[in-house]
C-alpha cells in the first residue's frame, strides 16, 4: 500500500474518535476447556502505558510500520513482537508523549529527524497478565526514520509493510497451553516470528481502518 494513501486513510480513520472499526474476532484469545476469554476490560488497579504505531515511507514509497522483537527473559511477554512503547511516567504530557519517548527510548527515534506528526489514537487494550493499560498512538514520519535498537530492551526491529495486517491479511491460529491454559488465538507470521495478543489486536484495528469497504474476512490456517 502506498504511503500517501496509507496517511489519508488512516487520517480519516483515527478522526473518528469512539467509532473506530474492530480487527479480526480471530486475534481474541479463547480457552479450549470452555471458560470465558480473558477480561478485555481495564481494572482498576491497571497501570496507564502507550505504544506507537509508526507509520513510514520505504525508499519505494511503501507504507511500513515499526515492530521490535522483544529480548528473552524470564517473565511475561519474554520473546514477542511489539509495538515501541512502554509505561507512563509523571514527566509525560499524555499517552502521545509517553509513546514517542518510548520509541526513543527502545529503537532510538528522533522524532524531528523523520518527520513525525501524531495522528490520534486507537482503544484502549487490557493486557490482564501484567496488568497494563494501553493506549495505541498512531503516528506518521515523513521520511524513512534512522532506528537502532537498544540493546538492553529490544532484540531487533522490524519494519513489515502495512498489508500485512490489512482485513485480507492471513491470520494464523495456534492452540497452546500457557501457564496451565489451553489457549487458542490468532496472530500474524512476520519474518518467522507470531504476532498476537494485544500487539497483534492493536494491528488488526489498524488493518481494519486502512482496509477498503467490503475486504474479505481473514483467512486462517493452523499453526503451531
Amino acid at each position: 500500500m502506498r504511503f500517501d494513501e496509507s496517511v489519508a486513510r488512516l487520517t480519516d480513520g483515527v478522526a473518528r474518535d469512539g467509532s473506530l472499526p474492530h480487527g479480526p474476532e480471530g486475534l481474541l484469545v479463547t480457552f479450549l476447556d470452555g471458560r470465558l476469554r480473558p477480561r478485555l476490560e481495564a481494572t482498576t488497579t491497571a497501570r496507564a502505558a502507550a505504544v506507537l504505531a509508526l507509520v513510514f515511507p520505504d525508499a519505494d514509497g511503501e507504507a511500513r510500520i515499526v515492530l521490535t522483537e522483544r529480548l528473552s527473559y524470564e517473565g511475561h511477554h519474554s520473546g514477542e513482537v511489539s509495538l515501541p512503547g512502554g509505561k507512563a511516567e509523571p514527566g509525560d504530557a499524555d499517552a502521545a508523549a509517553t509513546a514517542l519517548r518510548e520509541a526513543a527510548e527502545e529503537v532510538g527515534l528522533d522524532p524531528v529527524a523523520a518527520g513525525v506528526r501524531v495522528l490520534g489514537r486507537l482503544d484502549e487494550v487490557f493486557i490482564p497478565v501484567s496488568e497494563f493499560r494501553i493506549t495505541p498512538i498512531v503516528a506518521v514520519a515523513e521520511r524513512t526514520p534512522t532506528l537502532a535498537a537498544n540493546p538492553a530492551e529490544v532484540a531487533r526491529i522490524l519494519t513489515p509493510p502495512l498489508t500485512a495486517f490489512h482485513p485480507s491479511a492471513d491470520l494464523e491460529i495456534v492452540e497452546r497451553t500457557l501457564s496451565g491454559w489451553p489457549l487458542r488465538y490468532g496472530g500474524y507470521r512476520i519474518e518467522g516470528l507470531h504476532v498476537w495478543g494485544a500487539t497483534g489486536r492493536i494491528l488488526g484495528q489498524l488493518g481494519a481502518i486502512l482496509g477498503a469497504p467490503g475486504a474479505p474476512e481473514n483467512p486462517v490456517h493452523e499453526g503451531d
